[in-house]
């Protein structure tokens, strides 16, 4: 998706350029040096909003960062070395059928007046106030379901779209055992502590909590019929009410790890309601860290690009906007049309990523045409005709973007549909109406 939207902004104004210029190397030449700017400080602001990546605790997470970002890199190369060696390859009938021919009528001023986006233009400037006022509002309330949005972890049976014979099967042993009896808890606790902690868990709702005669893990055993002790500490296992994955089985363990703790400090809690949590906490200590630096990188980019303090600051506060109100619009087709369960808790840092990210390209990509035509026009008119000019070939890109995404729904995970339509969306609502209105 990044590299065929590279690929439209370097073609789309060399396309433009052959109708000023005979020679095919002279207008990508031209072309090459008006687009590498803003490919490279777009292609910047993934790699590095990826790279950012690496602080996270979660594994998956940080994984993703240096693979993405080196995806990314091979993207903006191409865009820059082998597409150009294309084009000048191919000449002028690579664009057949539709020709350029050297009139001095830019092709995309046609493709404006067609597509409407020559009205878009003239419609913002006869009325900027109203138009960010009313776009404003929107995104505001759009944002303000935010934190409906549920994002504490899913179940193991919740995870599938479509039926599958795991969730089938663990559906019925719910019914015929403790929902919790086939991943107990493991309290890991000084040896003095085992009575305390078995009264401690029976008086909290634990079911048959007795220390374990097993390590639980890989390991030397003890005698027969008597617990195993390592370095003075032994494992005291219980089942839970609630199915080891759940969010009630989470705010259990929450719970009585603060209250065993009170017992002994050294007492620790495992098991895979234990790991949950762990991943839980994890992910959100990871917004925390990351988001903040994605930030700072993507302002950072902005300000080289443009040169300026306050338009990247115009800039990013429209684009956290967009991703509020697309996040604001996805807890309300979660919650309400879909009725999802609670969602991945690595969703939002993803949908904050990509949308931070990639979002901020299509304003990149007017900006730097908007620069380079109010040198000549004056900023009104130059904000106006960049609009004009490159609203096909931007929303286009988006398009291409939005789509790569959404095919991400062909897979019957509620992570990936989740992901598919944050992205998606956003991005069209970055290209459509953050592009196209509110900024300009």
């Amino acid at each position: 998706g990044a590299a065929t939207d590279y690929a439209l902004l370097l073609v789309s104004r060399y396309k433009e350029e052959l109708h000023r210029h005979d020679s095919t190397w002279t207008a990508l030449k031209k072309a090459w040096r008006a687009t590498v700017e803003p490919i490279t400080a777009s292609a910047a602001t993934v790699i590095l909003g990826l790279l950012a990546l690496v602080l996270a605790d979660l594994k998956s997470t940080s994984g993703l960062g240096p693979v993405a970002a080196l995806g990314i890199t091979g993207a903006y190369l191409a865009a820059l070395t082998f597409l150009p060696a294309i084009l000048v390859l191919g000449r002028r009938w690579i664009f057949w059928p539709s020709v350029p021919r050297v009139d001095g009528e830019a092709d995309e001023n046609r493709l404006a007046n067609k597509l409407g986006w020559a009205r878009v233009a003239q419609a913002v400037g006869r009325h900027p106030r109203r138009t960010w006022v009313l776009v404003t509002i929107a995104l505001l309330v759009a944002a303000a379901f935010l934190p409906t949005l549920r994002a504490n972890g899913t179940s193991q049976s919740e995870i599938f779209l479509t039926e599958v014979d795991s969730v089938t099967g663990q559906e019925v042993l719910e019914k015929h055992f403790d929902a919790g009896s086939g991943s107990p808890i493991q309290v890991l606790a000084p040896e003095d502590s085992a009575d305390e902690v078995v009264t401690f868990l029976q008086s909290a709702g634990v079911s048959d909590p007795a220390v374990s005669l097993a390590p639980g893990a890989a390991g030397p055993t003890g005698p027969p019929g008597e617990p195993l002790v390592v370095d003075g500490r032994i494992i005291v296992e219980g089942t839970l009410d609630q199915a080891a994955d759940s969010a009630e089985a989470l705010d259990t363990v929450q719970d009585l790890r603060v209250d065993l703790r009170d017992i002994d400090s050294e007492i620790l809690i495992g098991g895979e309601s234990a790991q949950l949590l762990d991943t839980r906490e994890a992910a959100d200590r990871d917004f925390v860290v990351v988001a903040p630096i994605i930030l700072l990188v993507v302002f950072l980019v902005l300000v080289v690009l443009l040169r300026s303090l306050v338009a990247p600051l115009v800039l990013m506060l429209a684009n956290v906007l967009s991703f509020a109100a697309a996040m604001g619009v996805s807890a309300i087709v979660f919650n309400h049309i879909f009725a999802f369960p609670s969602g991945d808790p690595t969703t939002v840092l993803y949908g904050f990523v990509f949308l931070i990210a990639l979002g901020i390209d299509y304003s990149i990509f007017l900006m730097t045409r908007a620069r380079e035509e109010s040198g000549r026009l004056g900023s009104r008119k130059g904000v106006l005709r960049a609009l004009s000019v490159t609203g096909g070939v931007i929303t286009s890109a988006g398009i291409v973007l939005a789509a790569t995404f959404g095919a991400l729904t062909v897979i019957p995970l509620l992570f990936l549909a989740q992901l598919a339509f944050i992205v998606a969306f956003g991005v069209l609502l970055d290209t459509l109406i953050v592009r196209s209105l509110l900024v300009p």
